[in-house]
């Protein structure tokens, strides 16, 4: 089986189209039944206004930095944060001063249960002599701190 590869980012975008976007550019990586991978370029003063959608959706920022909103909350984000747009609320994201790139990934659905009933029965049983082999891991991050060396000169999005 050849290597598929899927080419993105600079001269590989697409205006998004989507009514509720303006001065984004994207390209989508990957798309099937389980959900859609796209890189998205957000351009200085670019917006994606509030509007929500079915599906559990991340936004993994990859450079620059800009806003995003999820509900009535709003918070800077930048390059290596990830941010969770919930199924079914109105989430947003947009720049000021500085550009920013993003990949979105959207899962088919609002949580695991989707994946749940593609896998269920595809997974190997342990046996006895497999315990300590998988195990589930548990945890999250901490918030990065927040510094005004991180911050643009108007107070803007994160450098």
């Amino acid at each position: 089986m050849p290597i598929e590869v899927s080419r993105f980012g600079v001269g590989h975008r697409r205006p998004v189209g989507a009514p509720w976007t303006e001065g984004v550019t994207g390209r989508v990586i990957h798309s099937d039944g389980r959900g859609v991978v796209t890189e998205l370029a957000f351009a200085r003063g670019s917006r994606m206004a509030p509007h929500s959608n079915p599906n559990t959706t991340y936004l993994v920022v990859i450079e620059g930095g800009g806003w995003t909103a999820v509900g009535d909350e709003r918070i800077r984000v930048a390059a290596g944060e990830a941010v969770t747009w919930p199924a079914d609320v109105d989430h947003a994201a947009w720049t000021d001063l500085a550009e920013m790139r993003a990949i979105v990934i959207e899962f088919a659905g609002p949580d695991e249960a989707v994946a749940r009933g593609i896998l269920e029965g595809a997974a190997r049983r342990l046996g006895p002599g497999d315990a300590g082999r998988a195990s589930r891991g548990e945890g999250r991050l901490a918030p990065p701190p927040r510094s005004a060396e991180r911050v643009g000169p108007t107070e803007g999005e994160p450098l």
